[in-house]
């Protein structure tokens, strides 16, 4: 896969230990430039997936106000508090291998009353060794994290495991547009302008300029979801945002049909 070998730093050392190391690094920095390289735009993005995945939550018979939702790369943790205020009596974790973006997240949650902190939770760990029991989650989310990921398919396949039959898998990744005027002004900012804020703002030099190269490799749209599929998951669709700059996507772990003995009785 194109993502997996593109690393934040160099040839030589897995991809998942420098994508830790580099997140410590720019741990302080990173929610400043999410709101700055987006516009502020990466909020909405996240709520619109969101709603889209509970919808297909409920749609599916997922019905229960206290779902268990995992979010992987949980970052410092702002989607777990979003959907926090959407299903405020959900059990949710959040998972991630940066220790540094794991402890602004529990700076956030220091934050909620002591009821609601009982109910959100953070650990680090290996989205590729998600030390989770097979069937554990309703819902399970990724935001802007699976192009980070070691390996792709193996990433898609644990997170299939840890749903239950019926659950929903929600994505949502930058990608690059595809009509040329917009592809074109895409480039120019995600190539020059971002790199050079990046440097600025969170002092290291090769992180956001990993970002573009990440999001031009990642599997995109259609291919994306073939990913999904072959992990097992169905009912897969991709939805793009903002000119094509990031894309949702949804699938479900489908719920195994009974199986039949056409009518005959086996013990007869």
């Amino acid at each position: 896969m194109g993502a997996e070998r593109v690393k934040p730093y160099s040839d030589n050392d897995p991809k998942g230990r420098q994508v830790e190391q580099m997140f410590d690094n720019i741990a302080p920095a990173y929610d400043l430039m999410n709101k700055a390289m987006t516009l502020g735009l990466h909020t909405r993005w996240r709520d619109r997936a969101l709603s889209m995945a509970l919808s297909r939550l409920r749609a599916g018979g997922i019905t229960t106000s206290r779902p268990d939702v995992l979010d992987v790369a949980t970052g410092t943790g702002d989607l777990v508090f979003s959907l926090h205020r959407r299903l405020p009596a959900a059990h949710i974790t959040g998972i991630d291998l940066s220790e540094g973006m794991l402890n602004i997240a529990e700076r956030k949650l220091h934050h909620l009353e002591a009821d609601e902190q009982s109910l959100l939770s953070f650990c680090k760990g290996d989205c590729l060794q998600l030390p989770f029991e097979d069937n554990s989650f309703d819902m399970v989310t990724v935001a802007y994290g699976v192009r980070n990921f070691e390996d792709l398919p193996a990433g898609y396949r644990e997170m299939a495991r840890v749903l239950r039959p019926g659950g929903v898998l929600c994505v949502v990744e930058l990608s690059v547009p595809t009509a040329t005027l917009t592809r074109g002004l895409y480039k120019l900012y995600t190539r020059h302008i971002i790199p050079t804020v990046g440097r600025m703002v969170s002092g290291d030099s090769r992180a956001y300029t990993y970002l573009p190269e990440s999001i031009a490799a990642v599997p995109q749209r259609g291919d994306m979801t073939r990913l999904m599929q072959e992990a097992g998951l169905t009912d897969t669709l991709w939805r793009p945002l903002t000119f094509g700059t990031v894309t949702i996507y949804i699938a479900t772990k489908p719920i195994p049909r009974p199986v039949s003995n056409n009518g005959s009785d086996p013990c007869r």
